[in-house]
């Protein structure tokens, strides 16, 4: 399918999660060598759920349909899954040398600009690349302002919008020294 193709249909999704109440204006589908494996649209009017983004909802999707036999694939069939472990990128400064290769060798299509969230969750799903119709600044118009949300990622902790703090670290050793002791674990 060609790239007008696709925005097409994250938008005729997005249009249909408007006309039922489900939620904004949002669809997008996601694809691998020009297919599409997974379609998702805003559903968080449906399932009060405000992470039922269109984006979080297409990479559940295809993570799903790519690895069938999920949640529990048996340590034989990992490398047919996106649990395969790929190195790491040229020049990257990741502290481990491997990672699972999510969805990468896959793009994602959306019908407007990712918010904060989503582009976070295709950043940690290897997505190799993004296609959207509308800006964040067309999206802002429409009542959907992420920007805030930009800036106050740059702000220290201690100045966001949000209380964070960091409170009694030696009771979160107890699961790191158990992630750290994992001789088989999988770095994702």
């Amino acid at each position: 399918m060609e790239n007008k193709e696709l925005i097409a249909e994250a938008v005729r999704l997005a249009t249909e999660s408007v006309e039922n109440g489900w939620g904004g204006p949002f669809g997008a589908v996601i694809t691998r060598d020009g297919e599409i494996i997974a379609r998702g649209q805003n559903r968080v009017l449906l399932t009060g759920d405000p992470t039922a983004h269109a984006e979080v909802e297409t990479i559940r999707k295809a993570s799903q349909i790519l690895n069938s036999e999920a949640p529990s694939i048996p340590e034989d069939h990992q490398n047919e899954s996106t649990l395969e472990f790929v190195p790491r990128q040229k020049d990257s400064d990741d502290v481990v040398p491997e990672r699972a290769r999510m969805l990468m060798g896959c793009s994602i299509y959306i019908s407007g600009a990712p918010c904060p969230m989503c582009m976070s969750a295709i950043y940690w799903s290897r997505i190799d690349a993004v296609y959207y119709a509308k800006d964040l600044k067309d999206t802002r118009e429409i009542g959907f302002d992420d920007a805030f949300q930009y800036d106050d990622f740059k702000k220290p902790l201690d100045q966001r919008r949000i209380s964070i703090q960091q409170i009694y670290p030696e009771i979160g050793d107890k699961a790191y020294q158990a992630w750290m002791n994992k001789p088989d674990r999988h770095p994702y």
